[in-house]
């Protein structure tokens, strides 16, 4: 008697092999979207650090840029100047107050240093001139003033700490491979730090002896 149990085909089981090439390519998209937006991402935090730090300092420098000026018009005040003096205590209110305007507009530590320059010039020039009369580095809004100068250049220093700090993680992060791909693709750059530099942005001791020896 003839065997009538249906025979089977000689199909192979298992999950198909244009599926599992989909898959794993899948996975190779999943992983890849998740490290393009995690550094993306990370780099957008991290820029935005920087940029708060920066906000700081120049916060920190407008103060003093602001300080500085209200300094020479105490000086300006005296009344027992000469002249030539009143003259040259004038063109130090200008030059200072110029950096009042371009301070805010610096974009890098250089140009922050640049800006300041002219009040740093015009502070020491001052501080030569009051040297030469006791009686006005004795007054009481000359010695505020000056006390409020020496607690700036105090927050500066912390404000540009703080700034170097988030910079240095910020540049080894975008420079490094494949990362630094992602940075050039969307306009992420290495920032400038502030270098300790000697006699860079070095501002003039406001320290006074009222008691002449």
């Amino acid at each position: 008697m003839a065997d009538t149990t249906p025979t089977t085909t000689g199909r192979k089981g298992g999950i198909p092999r244009w599926a599992i090439t989909l898959g794993v390519l899948a996975i190779i998209g999943i992983i890849l979207y998740n490290f393009f937006a995690g550094s993306y991402n990370k780099m957008v935090k991290m820029d935005e650090e920087v940029n708060k730090t920066w906000a700081n300092v120049q916060t920190q420098y407008q103060r003093r840029a602001d300080l500085i000026p209200n300094l020479v018009e105490t000086v300006k005040g005296y009344a027992n100047f000469e002249q030539e003096t009143l003259t040259e205590i004038a063109k130090l209110r200008a030059q200072a107050g110029q950096s009042k305007i371009d301070v805010g507009n610096a974009q890098n530590p250089a140009e922050i240093e640049a800006a300041m320059g002219g009040a740093n010039s015009a502070l020491s020039r001052l501080l030569v001139i009051v040297e030469n009369y006791p009686d006005l580095k004795a007054n009481q809004n000359f010695l505020e003033l000056q006390a409020e100068i020496a607690g700036t250049e105090n927050r500066i220093q912390v404000a540009r700490m703080d700034f170097n700090n988030s910079i240095q993680p910020y540049n080894t992060y975008i420079r490094s491979f494949p990362r630094n791909l992602i940075a050039g693709m969307y306009g992420f750059s290495k920032r400038d730090q502030f270098e300790a530099q000697a006699g860079a942005d070095t501002t003039p001791t406001v320290d006074f002896n009222t008691g002449d020896k």
